[in-house]
């Protein structure tokens, strides 16, 4: 008699990839604008092409990711800094601000026994408490650890090299921690035996 491991195996659905999508096209075209016209120009294309993805994920999606719209609405702020002031300095403390902004935002829930992610994730999961409140820590520490790393790689390399680590390396870290924690997740599933 074999056994079906299929429910324990996480499966990418097709709308992941579309998902994946609307995160990573904006990136791609900053990667590829920044590459040719420098880092204020390109943006301005990324603030477009955000706001294009945006409005797609609406239309296909028919709702937007709240952290989807809260990214957004911080590159609109500080992206519109840096081609107003033509300073870069707005778009690569961003991630700084925005990882920070989350990660207190996690951390304060959780210090006050909350777990402020199954807010923003509960439609997609269903864990025990004591999970959701696990992986808020987990994802509070996390974005803390991004903020300090995006803090650290601005300050210490070229914008070309930042903007390849923005585009190619924060989102992949991003995918990997996510991926770490599907153990946890399995452990507080609701319908788990834990």
């Amino acid at each position: 008699m074999t056994e079906n491991h299929d429910q324990d195996s996480p499966q990418i659905e097709p709308g992941q990839w579309r998902k994946l999508a609307f995160e990573m096209g904006p990136l791609l075209i900053f990667f590829a604008a920044n590459f040719i016209w420098g880092i204020i120009p390109a943006t301005g294309i990324l603030i477009v092409a955000t706001l294009i993805s945006v409005v797609a994920s609406y239309v296909l999606e028919k709702r937007i990711p709240m952290m989807a719209l809260v990214a957004a609405a911080f590159l609109g702020f500080f992206g519109g800094l840096t081609v107003l002031f033509e300073d870069d300095t707005f778009i690569k403390i961003k991630p700084t601000v925005v990882s920070g902004l989350f990660g207190a935002f996690l951390l304060g829930g959780y210090m006050l026994g909350k777990a402020p992610l199954k807010l923003m994730m509960g439609l997609m999961l269903d864990l025990k408490e004591e999970g959701w409140r696990k992986l808020t820590l987990r994802w509070g520490l996390f974005f803390f650890f991004l903020a300090c790393l995006n803090e650290v790689v601005w300050r210490m390399v070229s914008t070309d090299t930042w903007v390849s680590f923005k585009v190619f390396g924060l989102l992949p870290i991003t995918m990997v921690f996510a991926a770490s924690q599907m153990p946890l997740m399995q452990k507080y599933a609701a319908g788990s035996k834990e």
